[in-house]
């Protein structure tokens, strides 16, 4: 990959302190002001990395490496350095809960009218709305704060330093068991009329082989089957209690997240303390944005890490458990109905993708790629369905102009800038117009699904063509970075790409730049990967290598360790080449190739050499 990692992340963390951190305080804010998620956003370009890759660790100050501890040398030694940086996260914490306790999940400035301007003309009850990104992104950044916080605590000697600690712990969990009982209550499942507008576009999204709509709607409810009955099991929150209408022959349905809590949704019984649990108001329909946000999020509960540190208690299990029944079966859902079985073209290959609501557009087709590569990674499928949903993010590049140049008239670039608005249904129940919600995030996206992807083909030439694609979305973005001053490795500027985008910016997003670090820490850990093993390559490993362990042999045979001690040390260095070969065989064959071919030319120097003696 043309990306590296660990130098541009350096860049962005130096850029991001300089930022924020002035004169000794933390600075919120960035080009959309302050809310929930931007805050997060914000601190979760440094936390991200710093929890997700263990080169860049911070919360053990024996083990910083020296260019990670330069570049947040504003913030001060190797213990002043995670101090304040959760002093930030106690500062968000303290911020984002009302004064009765409870967990603030709006997205406030985020939010845009519904011609998309900004919300000055929102009435206030509706900019205080709870929304899924904000869900989310506190799964995020509650789980990297405990662990970052138990770790760091380890360092600690003072019993009132460890209290602070603890507190802050005691804070993060309160907010993310707040944030998984809202993930609960936002999931939902859709049913609708075979006949109904959202039943005719599910029938024409799967149906790719021109059928009546007689031989379609059974072919659905047979790929579904499986998901109709597991949904039985869907006990709490929204989104239960729905198996039974499913049942009925005509009548299909969809499955996921809506973009907030839906409306009548009931409260979650836990004995966990979450505050209070307001009524829904978002339409009990799933958004492909906000079920792929979702999906990404509820996938840290149960990772390796999660487990591994211990970050959640018993009564978060719990919630977790409920919440990874619903992972499974959107995953599922939407795989099912993007990847039909039975051949022929998927529906995720005709771009772009439909909604029910009959509404279409290439980032649609984006986030169910990438729902669908998690569900193949589940399956074990094989490099040729991968290298098809591969041909799809190449042709979305190509379709929003990120490595094709926009003509004349061509308003592809407006995917990137100003974006692609959604209309969030139910937002105007409390008066004022519907709220919309602008997706910008195309670019990022993609490459992070790109270097996903790659990571997970076997084929060396199909690795190739992603990682291909993959340097040229990051040559995309590179050119959108803030160039001015102290803000070089922040993002976003737009205009530097499209020269038809008018706007200009001088303050960061961190929508976007924190997106950008999402996407290095995926190329970080599929560059921390073995190497891809070459069934071939190996062969050619063991070959070589058992050649030049028989002509080893055969030198010793002939005396040579009775050569003299120059020949003795020779010798030695040839057999710890050949034991580490062995060693490697299965993991690098290529390597082991590579030492076992430098043995054999040393081997037959000596040969030469006796032969010449022979001459002479």
């Amino acid at each position: 990959m043309r990306v590296q990692p660990r130098q541009e992340l350096l860049e962005i963390w130096q850029a991001v302190v300089e930022h924020s951190y002035r004169d000794g305080e933390w600075v919120w804010g960035g080009r959309d002001g302050r809310n929930s998620i931007s805050d997060a956003e914000q601190l979760l370009c440094i936390l991200g990395p710093a929890t997700a890759i263990p080169p860049f660790a911070l919360d053990s100050p024996d083990r910083v490496a020296d260019d990670v501890l330069a570049a947040m040398k504003p913030l001060g030694g190797v213990v002043d350095v995670p101090l304040t940086l959760l002093e930030a996260v106690e500062s968000y914490l303290t911020t984002y809960t009302d004064p009765n306790g409870t967990p603030i999940f709006s997205a406030a400035s985020y939010f845009r009218d519904p011609g998309g301007k900004d919300p000055d003309g929102l009435k206030p009850e509706q900019l205080a709305q709870p929304v899924v990104d904000s869900f989310a992104i506190s799964l995020s950044l509650s789980l990297a704060t405990i662990g970052f916080a138990r770790q760091f605590r380890k360092s600690l000697r003072r019993r009132s330093s460890r209290s602070e600690i603890d507190r802050l712990e005691a804070m993060a969990s309160k907010r993310l068991s707040a944030a998984m009982v809202g993930l609960l209550r936002s999931f939902t499942v859709d049913i609708f009329e075979v006949d109904s507008k959202a039943g005719r576009a599910l029938c024409r999204t799967f149906n790719q082989r021109n059928l009546s709509t007689k031989r379609v709607v059974p072919q659905i409810h047979e790929s579904l089957r499986e998901i109709r009955a597991s949904l039985r099991d869907v006990t709490m929150g929204s989104g239960a209690g729905l198996a039974d209408e499913l049942d009925h022959p005509d009548r299909l349905f969809e499955c996921g997240w809506s973009w907030g809590i839906v409306r009548d949704a009931p409260a979650i019984i836990t004995n966990q303390e979450v505050g209070e649990q307001p009524a829904g108001l978002a339409e009990p329909a799933p958004y492909i944005y906000f079920t792929a946000v979702a999906l990404d999020a509820i996938e840290a509960l149960f990772s390796t890490r999660t487990r591994q540190l211990g970050l959640l208690n018993e009564e978060q299990l719990r919630l977790a458990q409920g919440l990874q029944l619903r992972w499974d079966l959107t995953q599922q859902y939407w795989s099912k109905i993007a990847v039909p079985t039975g051949g022929g073209r998927w529906p995720l290959e005709d771009i772009p993708w439909q909604r029910t609501t009959e509404k279409e557009s290439d980032y649609f087709s984006l986030h169910v790629s990438s729902i669908v590569v998690q569900d193949l990674v589940r399956q074990r499928a094989g490099d040729s369905d991968l290298d098809r949903v591969g041909k799809v993010l190449e042709e979305l590049a190509n379709r929003s102009r990120i490595n094709r140049r926009v003509f004349a008239g061509d308003q592809s670039y407006e995917l990137h800038a100003p974006g692609f608005p959604i209309s969030l249904g139910g937002s105007d129940e409390l008066g004022g117009p519907r709220l919309t919600w602008i997706m910008s995030d195309f670019a990022p996206l993609l490459l992070k699904r790109t270097i996903t992807l790659a990571g997970l083909l076997g084929d060396p030439q199909l690795r190739g063509r992603m990682l291909a694609l993959a340097d040229e979305i990051w040559a995309h973005l590179d050119t959108r970075r803030l160039r001015p001053d102290k803000r070089y490795g922040l993002w976003d500027q737009p205009a530097r790409a499209f020269e038809e985008f008018s706007g200009m910016y001088d303050a960061p997003s961190w929508y976007h730049t924190k997106r950008v670090v999402d996407c290095l820490i995926t190329a970080a850990q599929v560059i921390s990967a073995p190497p891809l093993r070459s069934d071939g390559l190996a062969g050619l490993g063991a070959t070589l290598l058992s050649e030049a362990e028989h002509l080893y042999d055969q030198e010793l045979l002939q005396g040579s360790p009775n050569g003299g001690y120059a020949m003795q040390m020779e010798l030695q260095a040839l057999a710890a080449k050949l034991k580490r070969a062995r060693a490697i065989l299965d993991d690098k064959p290529g390597t082991a190739a590579s030492l076992a071919n430098d043995v054999l030319l040393n081997l037959d120097r000596f040969a030469a050499a006796r032969d010449l003696d022979g001459e002479s």
